[in-house]
């Protein structure tokens, strides 16, 4: 067990530094131990993972001067899942003067988290925050900038200030692009060894602390043995329980999963977001939902029909929503939340699209799906740059005009929208509903980012986040790189100063062999199991009892049933799961049987935290829990703290015995000692 934890009747606690919060992290950085230079070349650290957090982290400590060796599933470290992410990335620079500063972002994360996160890891967030930005513009990541040459940057989710930064393209894009860059140059000095095409099956634990994984070279089939004196996970979030998500298909949970299993908590799992700005599902066959950048809420209006029999008309393809008179339709985020209007954060947008849809106001064929119109801001850029050009304002030439403003900020995913939807968002209002997103929950970590074992480490969206119960729009990027650049390089040194004379870690040990044969048994169980079902059939069951009964609002009644359902789903996945092809070389489908064997368990663990934790927040929303308005109703007295699961069970069994019985709650408490706590308002 890590020895900065203290457990007491399920109570736990970890140190946080001492003195001011401004002061914290500057005075924690100046007392750690160091390693030497020329000690750093005698440590060897595995990074999993390559998109924002992996990636930043393998640069940082490749520089540094470690040896790191880096593991990917992808063909390349650059397809890394970070790559899809359009919206933009939070920093307290105050560009624009509206008042913006690190303890404004720090509160804004806090609020829009419902405090459900600890003060210490945010205010440090906020405050690494403006020194992302000037890494990535030293990398030559391409942030918009205003006619002064300046960076430009926009506010959305739940803020009243404009701290997003965004890239031309995808923001996620340009940013890995330019993590991805810092890597390269640590492969060929041979700093980074880089195995692609490579899944982490399982950790090996050596008296107590990480000491490396058991991969399997997806191309080979091969099961290979690494070693190393600290681990670092920075392998994503779990979205893809609920199957159909806006991540890609090939996002899992299964390194996280298995450090869980060995000894790592796991925190928070009902913590999930649905991302507001997703465009509609169209039919079953789909496998992923495509998600729109955020951003489009700074100038997109949202609204629905306010008469019943409008909803009906356009559903019924009867009326176009450009034939609804404006005092004919309902903007219920301006109408609900005057202060915050489009920009309320994602947790808050998305239930209000589902109680309005859910009231038969939907706008698509299936009744899921709200407007988002930009009428109103083509009109208002082009009577602008009609003035600034000097051109008399007819309606021709305003629309004119204000599309290709509109066109120089959103383009891309205007293009993006029509090629899916094939109408054209200029002329039609696009459509949107809310989707399964970011994950809060994770694996539990300290203030170093060290989880429950020592040496092993997890950053980005795979620990459970400085984010708490919801996070704002923007504020994953962010995440991801303060932990790989700023946070980690300092904390790990800590702990692998004590390492310098150990020497390379042996991997013919009793601890490898065993972890390897689990391994090996538990992917031959599948191939040779000729059951009746597809992975998927299992995957897309599961994820219908997620959405349906641990989505967007429980209660303690579907919480049940989820549970027992998705139970009965499990055992009849390893009774009848086929999985076809070989052991050996290549095999798609071996590689999902095993994340969705671990999908299946950890869906049970999360409906569990949901049905435990009797209190709405951010992004858990119990329907029990809710004010007279249908906002979410925390309980601070008895549900201030982090959940933190711990796995007794046996983790080397081959076939699935996994029984959330075995899983114990351990509490965390969250102290505030600088903010108060409030019922969140965004009124």
């Amino acid at each position: 067990m890590n020895d900065s934890i203290k457990i007491e009747n399920g109570v736990f606690t970890t140190p946080v530094p001492e003195g001011p919060l401004a002061e914290k992290w500057t005075n924690y950085k100046s007392h750690q131990k160091l390693v030497n230079p020329a000690n750093k070349r005698r440590l060897d650290i595995i990074v999993v993972g390559t998109g924002l957090a992996g990636a930043s982290a393998a640069a940082s400590l490749g520089e540094l001067g470690f040896n790191v060796l880096n593991f990917c599933i992808q063909d390349s470290p650059r397809r890394a899942h970070s790559i899809a992410a359009q919206g933009g990335i939070n920093a307290a620079k105050n560009y624009m003067g509206d008042g913006d500063s690190n303890y404004r972002l720090f509160y804004d994360t806090v609020k829009g988290g419902d405090y459900r996160a600890r003060e210490a890891n945010v205010y440090r967030l906020a405050e690494v925050s403006g020194n992302i930005i000037d890494q990535c513009v030293a990398q030559g990541v391409p942030f918009a900038r205003d006619y002064g040459g300046l960076l430009d940057n926009r506010s959305f989710g739940g803020v009243l200030v404009s701290r997003t930064f965004y890239a031309k393209g995808q923001t996620g894009q340009q940013l890995l692009l330019g993590a991805y860059a810092a890597m390269n140059r640590q492969i060929a000095r041979g700093k980074i060894d880089m195995y692609n095409r490579h899944e982490m099956m399982d950790v090996v634990i050596v008296d107590g602390k990480a000491r490396g994984i058991i991969a399997r070279n997806m191309v080979t089939g091969e099961i290979e043995r690494h070693s190393a004196h600290a681990v670092v996970i920075a392998s994503g979030g779990y979205g893809n329980v609920y199957f159909l998500s806006t991540n890609a298909m090939g996002c899992n949970a299964t390194a996280a999963w298995k450090i869980h299993k060995k000894g790592a908590f796991f925190a928070n799992p009902c913590f999930t977001q649905i991302h507001p700005t997703c465009i509609p599902r169209s039919g079953d066959y789909q496998s992923k939902l495509t998600l729109m950048s955020e951003s489009l809420r700074n100038d997109g209006r949202i609204w629905v029909p306010k008469k019943m029999e409008d909803a009906v008309a356009i559903r019924e393809k009867r009326k176009k929503p450009t034939e609804i008179p404006e005092e004919d339709r309902d903007y219920y985020l301006e109408r609900r939340y005057p202060a915050f209007g489009n920009l309320v954060p994602r947790d808050v947008a998305s239930r209000a699209a589902k109680e309005r849809c859910d009231a038969g106001y939907g706008v698509n064929e299936t009744g899921e799906a709200v407007y988002l119109d930009f009428a109103s801001a083509i009109e208002r850029y082009g009577k602008e740059q009609c003035k600034i050009h000097g051109v008399e304002p007819t309606k021709e030439e305003v629309t004119k005009r204000g599309e290709k403003i509109i066109e120089a900020k959103y383009g891309n995913l205007f293009q993006m929208y029509e090629k899916i939807v094939a109408e054209n968002p200029y002329k039609t209002p696009m459509m949107i509903y809310p989707a399964t997103h970011y994950t809060m929950g994770g694996i539990w970590v300290d203030y170093n980012l060290m989880t429950t074992v020592p040496g092993l480490y997890a950053i980005g969206e795979a620990n459970f986040s400085d984010h708490g119960a919801n996070r704002l729009g923007a504020s994953a990027l962010m995440q991801g790189l303060a932990d790989g650049y700023f946070v980690l390089p300092y904390t790990i040194g800590d702990y692998l100063a004590a390492d310098i004379r150990t020497g390379k870690i042996p991997t013919n040990t009793p601890e490898f062999d065993e972890a390897e044969r689990v391994v090996k048994e538990r992917l031959a169980h599948f191939i040779n199991n000729k059951g009746t079902h597809s992975v998927d059939y299992f995957h897309k069951k599961l994820g219908k009892v997620m959405w349906d009964k641990v989505g967007m609002a429980r209660n303690a009644e579907g919480l049940k049933q989820a549970i027992k359902e998705i139970r009965e789903i499990r055992e009849e996945f390893w009774r009848d799961v086929k999985v076809p092809g070989e052991l050996t070389g290549m095999n798609v489908e071996l590689e999902k049987a095993n994340r969705v064997a671990d999908f299946l368990e950890l869906g049970e663990l999360f409906a569990k935290d949901a049905l435990e934790r009797n209190e709405s927040c951010g992004g858990h929303f119990r329907e029990e829990y809710q004010t007279p308005e249908g906002e979410a109703l925390r309980d601070d007295v008895n549900y201030a703290y982090v959940a933190a699961w711990q796995y007794t069970g046996n983790p080397t069994e081959v076939v699935n015995t996994y029984n959330p019985s075995e899983e114990v709650l351990h509490k965390e408490p969250l102290v505030f000692k600088d903010i108060e706590l409030k019922q969140r308002s965004y009124k």
